[in-house]
């Protein structure tokens, strides 16, 4: 069994505790690893060892190129690295392995793409009028970054937050979930083998409670970047607030996916799955509802039923598995409360709606891939995020309809259109409160563009020259150009 301490100032710390967590494999559910039970005064060393590498040790002194080199190398670390890193997060997570192993050499891009934007941001010199002053300004990064992460896709979110924070001069302090934890781990120990100085990346493992909020209060942490729910976000950006901490949040999502009668059906059913299943369900951007227009609904609903049989489920290690588990027993119970609540609101159940009975299965955290028909916008199930492979399909009359259905949402994370009429896939697209939108494709992201949500679905961008502003502030630097002091008292502001 792995047993994995804390990444602090470039090395393995024992938590004070002298406690550790046991981390589960949710598909053979058995401990596979021990992480450390951290506290306060772990996350105090952690926060420490970040602010000197911001203000005193060789980090503060390199120019943005040396960051670039830095972030270029980190790159070649996750190539060289990533069957270890992907087979950390399948066991931590559930997570196909070559799912994760796509993840992880795509990561590698996101480094090198914030490798080239790092010596990229300019200040400007505004052409003011005060003809006796000289003016411009500069980004400076914040300090200490607290990055908290869920357990869905912890390297995926946490390179998210690193490449662009990095890239701008920020160092980090890391809470991965207490769930998935040892891939963040083995990425944190990559920055010392990349070259980056001690104490730039440090990882605290433990539970919210006893490390993510000691985090956010820290007196050097400067900002906060963190995805995860809506519920934990509310309360992060609420303590943020006391002192002013500018956070990034990317949280929940009860996505719509509007499949128009001119749509190409089986396109539509394909990239339905995709978006959905594929993940089973545990993905904050999955179209976990589905609005059908009337006249196509009994023929799209039968395609989407075949696609959707045809998934494989089982061990995620197997090439041929295109469905894993829940993420941990929690989760798994969780998801199954709602199949008794979409039971009890009326919905029917088209497909699925069950765990998983299939051989060698039988007893785990798997549940069938499930389709709910006759379901209204109003019910639980299709307004509350489910985060498992549960799919709500609506049905709706005409355009109109169908973008106040999806609009009817306290969330605003993603939104999908299938048509074939041009003019329509435009208008819709936007009019939906949505911070990303797919035309005839779903799921689809880039490190070159910014991905977050409207409403409750969060703050801030990720991904693209967005995503590295988040992490710097703007100074205005004044000169005069008066051989004499103006007069003490003389007119105001020149």
């Amino acid at each position: 069994m792995e047993t994995y301490q804390n990444y602090i100032d470039g090395q393995w710390v024992a938590p004070a505790s002298g406690q550790s967590i046991e981390t589960e494999n949710p598909y053979s559910q058995k401990v596979w690893a021990k992480i450390a039970r951290s506290g306060p005064e772990d996350v105090d060393r952690a926060v420490e060892a970040a602010h000197r590498a911001f203000s005193e040790g060789p980090w503060s002194k390199l120019s943005a190129s040396a960051r670039g080199k830095l972030l270029w190398k980190m790159g070649d670390q996750l190539e060289a690295n990533a069957d270890r890193l992907a087979l950390a997060e399948t066991n931590d997570n559930g997570r196909t392995l070559s799912d994760m192993r796509g993840i992880v050499l795509y990561l590698a891009d996101y480094f090198r793409y914030f490798a080239g934007l790092a010596d990229k941001v300019e200040g400007a010199v505004p052409p003011i009028e005060k003809a006796d002053y000289f003016n411009y300004t500069r980004h400076e990064p914040y300090g200490v970054v607290a990055a908290i992460t869920p357990w869905n896709s912890p390297l995926l979110l946490v390179v998210w937050k690193l490449a662009p924070g990095l890239a701008a001069g920020n160092t980090f302090v890391l809470k991965p979930h207490e769930v998935a934890s040892v891939g963040t781990l083995e990425l944190a120990a990559l920055f010392t083998a990349a070259g980056f100085p001690a104490g730039v990346v440090n990882v605290v493992t433990g539970t919210g409670a006893e490390v993510g909020e000691p985090l956010v209060t820290h007196p050097k942490v400067r900002k906060i970047a963190f995805t995860g729910g809506d519920l934990a976000g509310r309360a992060i950006y609420q303590t943020a607030a006391r002192d002013f901490k500018p956070v990034t949040l990317e949280l929940g999502g009860k996505s719509p996916n509007i499949v128009f009668d001119d749509a190409n059906l089986d396109n539509a059913a394909k990239g339905t799955v995709l978006g959905m299943f594929n993940t089973s369900g545990q993905a904050c951007i999955a179209c976990s509802r589905v609005l059908v227009q009337d006249s196509i609904y009994d023929a799209f609903i039968e395609k989407l039923i075949a696609h959707t049989s045809a998934a494989r489920m089982g061990d995620p290690t197997d090439p041929a598995t295109e469905m894993g588990p829940m993420g941990c027993r929690a989760h798994f119970d969780k998801v199954m409360s709602y199949l008794d609540i979409a039971r009890d609101e009326g919905a029917r159940v088209l497909l699925g709606g069950e765990a998983s009975r299939r051989p060698g299965l039988e007893g785990g955290y798997f549940i069938e891939p499930t389709i709910l028909g006759d379901v209204q916008n109003s019910m639980r199930i299709a307004r509350e995020e489910i985060f498992g492979p549960i799919m709500a399909v609506i049905r709706f009359k005409d355009e109109e309809d169908a973008v106040r259905i999806a609009n009817d949402s306290s969330f605003g994370l993603g939104a999908g259109v299938w048509t074939e009429n041009m003019r329509r896939a435009i208008r819709v697209a936007h009019r939906l409160e949505a911070g990303s939108v797919y035309v005839n494709s779903y799921r689809v992201v880039s490190y070159m563009s910014p991905f977050g949500g409207y409403k409750n679905s969060g703050l801030g961008r990720e991904n693209g020259v967005e995503a590295i502003r988040e992490y710097l502030q703007t100074k205005s630097v004044w000169f005069s150009l008066n051989e004499t002091a103006p007069p003490p008292f003389g007119k105001p502001y020149g």
